[in-house]
């Protein structure tokens, strides 16, 4: 049993390798962010359909959930595309910095969405996030539209684990996936549709563009998704919570790299970054030891 725990907890800092690296395949890919996330989001839905069909699983959800699918899908759409214009007005480390933040704000929006008291420690580190941001902001001003739209993208990716937060209750992880990723495919054609964006420019990509954003699509998005879901049988979700702060770690280190010298930044910048991700792991523990607490308190005494 240590063996299956631990073979499990090296294959988790794989799928988050995988998720840092996305970050440099959307640098390395050379259409737009828009195009990019289209691309993604049909491909995948289509390889977790092909899984969904092998494995049997019923496609009928109820009409509340379906609108609900159909909101995080439009929500996720939104923060995939931020994060990749993030991407391309920027650079990774930038984008990955300050997405670290998001979730601090899916912290943040929890008392809200749920409907409980704001926790005190939660407005302390509320402020030590903003610090850290005000230091990424001083050091790196030519990178300020890539900071602004990687805060769009993370406030996003709060909303959409919070939406999933709930429908996870009841719902097959693939099932969600499924109907996330169509409907996020269907919103963005609506929009290219109108906006006349489906010409013969937008189906001609180079091999490269292909092959990287089937990687994207099948390694990164579909495969790392239901991997990651079936760890959970192994590891307790604190500790998959706490190694996947090691996304943008994997992911800077990954663009220094892969990249070069266009992702070395100002030394100050990496302390608001360090500042940003040592307040989002100890509201983690904090969290942590809260529920444990809490455990510990329902125990009826002998």
């Amino acid at each position: 049993m240590p063996n299956v725990k631990l073979n499990n907890y090296l294959h988790l800092h794989f799928i988050v390798f995988i998720w840092g690296f996305t970050a440099v395949l959307g640098k390395l890919i050379t259409i737009d962010a828009l195009p990019l996330v289209w691309y993604r989001m049909l491909m995948a839905s289509l390889i977790i359909l092909a899984y969904i069909l092998i494995r049997k699983f019923k496609l009928k959800v109820s009409r509340k959930t379906l609108l609900m699918l159909i909101l995080g899908g439009i929500v996720v759409s939104l923060h995939w595309v931020t994060f990749f214009m993030a991407i391309k007005v920027s650079n990774v480390s930038i984008a990955l910095a300050t997405m670290s933040t998001g979730a601090f704000f899916t912290a943040l929006l929890e008392p809200f969405w749920y409907g409980r008291k704001m926790v005190g420690y939660e407005v302390v580190f509320g402020l030590i996030v903003m610090l850290g941001l005000y230091i990424m902001f001083r050091v790196e001003t030519g990178y300020l539209n890539g900071i602004l739209l990687a805060l769009v993208s993370s406030l996003l990716s709060a909303t959409f684990s919070l939406i999933n937060g709930k429908l996870t209750q009841e719902q097959r992880p693939s099932i969600i996936s499924f109907y996330e990723l169509g409907s996020g495919v269907l919103f963005l054609s609506i929009y290219l549709a109108f906006s006349h964006s489906f010409d013969q420019k937008f189906f001609q990509l180079s091999f490269n563009d292909w092959l990287y954003i089937f990687i994207l699509a099948s390694v990164c998005t579909a495969y790392a998704f239901i991997a990651s879901v079936k760890i959970l049988k192994y590891i307790s979700p604190y500790t998959v919570m706490l190694t996947i702060n090691l996304e943008p770690v994997y992911g800077i280190i990954l663009a220094f790299l892969l990249l070069g010298e266009s992702e070395k930044m100002n030394p100050l910048f990496y302390v608001g970054a360090l500042l940003i991700l040592t307040t989002v792991v100890a509201n983690g523990i904090l969290k942590n030891r809260k529920k444990l607490k809490k455990k510990t308190n329902r125990v009826p005494s002998h």
